[in-house]
């Protein structure tokens, strides 16, 4: 590496000292932009897909700007860092320990779906650092484990994927326990207007950071698209893992069950599969997001919400089993492969009850979609499309209300799949969107 680079954006000698090791070599578009705002201390919005290096965007400057003293006070962190995921949430807290590896700073991990317990035990000692799903996060404000009031940076990342899962309601009695005077940091995939809505309420006279235009798919991702019959998805899809030795495939399912069944179906065709999704326990997320890692896992299956914040290096090959029914997260998906300027290859396998997402994608994108066919799996499109049911791994815009457990829950969407598909509009929980009541202190699952 270039240290002079990383230098050149004002980063002290210990966190230069960090990055060196990590074997980077030069900062990203996003960490050349945003790190020397933060370090002046103002608010800032960025937008930045994941894959643009924005984790270290936020986390190297956090650290040079906390750096200056250490936590003395027991559960009063200095720095909150609010992510969508758990697997978000640990990648996060990854990542300032390994910035942060040179300097007398402490830091955490907090979500549900693990004990409570060692959570408080952790509080329990001084935390300079905390980062943590909105729900857990709460629980502990409740316990009176967490207190908030010495906050001086609170960093929102993947603002946008918040909102969606329902987190604003947390989002703001988060933001009322925090002390007027602090640091903010949104960073988000889009601009959409709620995030406009939320910045307006939540940061001062921001600097303003944009790496990637709004719904683009990466110039690294070769986009493809192969038409099937519904019942010979999961043949042609293992003839394409086989036949091409393909190694760390991440696979999209529209659903947890269908992400299970897939697994379970690949796996007995000899292809080494495991699903990950909300319903996974978090250590079995853990362990299955370990194996793909090191390449002991051949296909990783999961639904939208599960495969956010995923940091895979080099990931090959993305695969959309089943399109989504929201056209944004196509670019969500295909953004976990071609990142860092390596290469890869996005393969959609669509029936003809996928055809209308199919268009809604291309128009999203502003470019029609390579198609590709193998032989023996031509598609019949003389079938009648059938409507799609949704559910499990889906998402909504603007969730009426967030359970705050790390996943979210919402009433998917019924979208038209065909010229005799319903559509069924989403239930909002009326009670949970009238009334504000406390929660209860039990600790929640995320």
């Amino acid at each position: 590496m270039s240290d002079n680079q990383f230098a050149a954006l004002g980063l002290a000698d210990p966190l230069l000292r960090a990055v060196a090791d990590t074997g980077y070599t030069s900062p990203t578009p996003i960490q050349q932009k945003a790190i020397p705002l933060v370090l002046q201390g103002g608010d800032l919005l960025a937008a930045a897909q994941t894959g643009t290096g924005k984790t270290a965007g936020f986390t190297l400057p956090l650290l040079q700007r906390l750096a200056d003293r250490s936590c003395k006070r027991a559960g009063h962190p200095r720095a909150l860092v609010l992510t969508p995921t758990r697997e978000l949430a640990a990648q996060v807290e990854e990542a300032v320990r390994i910035y942060g590896k040179y300097l007398p700073l402490r830091s955490m991990v907090m979500f549900g779906g693990v004990g409570f317990n060692p959570q408080a035990a952790q509080l329990r000692k001084p935390v300079d650092i905390l980062v943590a799903t909105p729900g857990r996060l709460l629980d502990h404000v409740a316990q009176k484990t967490l207190n908030l009031s010495d906050v001086e940076i609170l960093v929102l990342d993947e603002a946008d994927r918040m909102l969606d899962m329902g987190f604003i309601h947390d989002i703001r009695k988060v933001l009322a326990l925090l002390p007027a005077k602090r640091q903010n940091l949104l960073f988000s995939a889009t601009f959409s207007d709620d995030i406009k809505a939320l910045a307006d309420r939540l940061l001062d006279n921001p600097g303003l950071v944009e790496v990637a235009r709004r719904n683009t798919a990466s110039e690294q991702v070769a986009q493809r698209v192969h038409l099937v019959d519904r019942d010979k998805k999961t043949d042609l899809l293992t003839h394409l893992i086989k036949e091409g030795n393909w190694f760390q495939v991440l696979v999209f399912t529209r659903t947890k069950h269908g992400a299970n069944r897939l697994a379970e179906k690949l796996t007995k065709s000899g292809i080494a599969a495991a699903a990950i999704h909300g319903n996974k326990s978090q250590g079995a997320r853990t362990r299955a997001l370990a194996d793909f890692k090191s390449s002991a896992l051949q296909v990783l299956v999961a639904t939208d919400i599960a495969a956010r914040g995923l940091d895979i290096d080099q990931l090959p090959h993305v695969v959309n089993f089943e399109l989504p029914n929201v056209a944004e997260d196509y670019v969500h998906r295909i953004g976990r492969t071609g990142r860092a300027g390596h290469t890869g290859e996005a393969v959609s396998l669509v029936c003809v009850d996928e055809f209308k997402f199919l268009k809604d994608i291309e128009k999203l994108i502003r470019q029609p979609i390579e198609q590709f066919t193998i032989p023996g799996f031509e598609a019949d499109l003389s079938v009648k499309p059938e409507p799609i049911p949704m559910g499990g791994g889906n998402r909504q815009p603007r969730a009426p209300h967030g359970r705050g457990n790390g996943q979210g829950h919402t009433q998917p969407r019924q979208a038209k799949a065909g010229p005799n598909a319903t559509q069924r509009k989403p239930q909002a929980n009326s009670t949970a969107a009238r009334t504000n009541k406390p929660r209860k202190p039990a600790p929640r699952q995320g």
